[in-house]
């Protein structure tokens, strides 16, 4: 198993826990768990293969992904039963998934020879879009979307910070530490209410 391989059924599995819980705050049945849980753990990564014309998607070609996905969320909804996960754990969850699947995915474009500007959108698309297609499905406006806490832009510094370390450490140790910026970001978000500035025009509907 490769280091890529390796980060990318972590983030599956870490994605799917957010996607279980998010589907038992709306009270859905088994079958509503397993299906959000999978395409949060997936969405991403799917949507990355067919834009760079990967072929099969990676959850055909491997279904390990699947596996870990439906037992990720399985395991989930008995944790559950028996102790209540903190409010903020489905955040924190996201967050990890975020940081895994972002470098994953840069990785992943940069290994099929893009540019960089390219190896970033892929990167934060790779971590962003389940968690928003998890929120849609869920009747919620995307995390990506709100006027909140920091959230893509955490996923675009910490694949920019991996491609600027490259030169200077291991490739391995460059990923680690995009993982770490990704994941502190929005970490550091959640806990201090990190957000961007709002453009607002005056006289604007949404202008407070």
């Amino acid at each position: 198993m490769t280091i890529l391989h390796a980060i990318e059924l972590l983030g599956v599995a870490v994605f799917a826990v957010s996607g279980a819980l998010a589907a038992g705050r709306r009270s859905l049945d088994l079958l509503g768990v397993v299906v959000i849980a999978t395409v949060t753990a997936t969405g991403g990564g799917t949507l990355r293969d067919l834009l760079l014309d990967r072929s099969p998607v990676f959850w055909i070609a491997d279904t390990t992904y699947l596996y870990i996905s439906i037992a990720a969320a399985l395991l989930t909804v008995v944790y559950a039963r028996y102790r209540h996960p903190p409010d903020r754990f489905i955040l924190i969850a996201d967050a990890l998934g975020l940081a895994l699947f972002s470098i994953g995915g840069a990785q992943i474009a940069e290994n099929a020879g893009y540019d960089g500007i390219v190896v970033v959108i892929m990167g934060t698309l790779t971590g962003a879009a389940g968690g928003m297609l998890r929120d849609i499905l869920c009747a919620e406006v995307p995390l990506i979307l709100r006027r909140s806490r920091i959230y893509a832009t955490a996923a675009i510094a910490g694949v920019i910070a991996y491609l600027a370390l490259q030169p200077f450490l291991d490739r391995t140790l460059a990923a680690l530490l995009g993982m770490a910026c990704v994941a502190g970001l929005r970490l550091a978000a959640i806990i201090w209410d990190w957000t961007l500035p709002v453009f607002s025009l005056p006289g604007g509907k949404d202008e407070h």
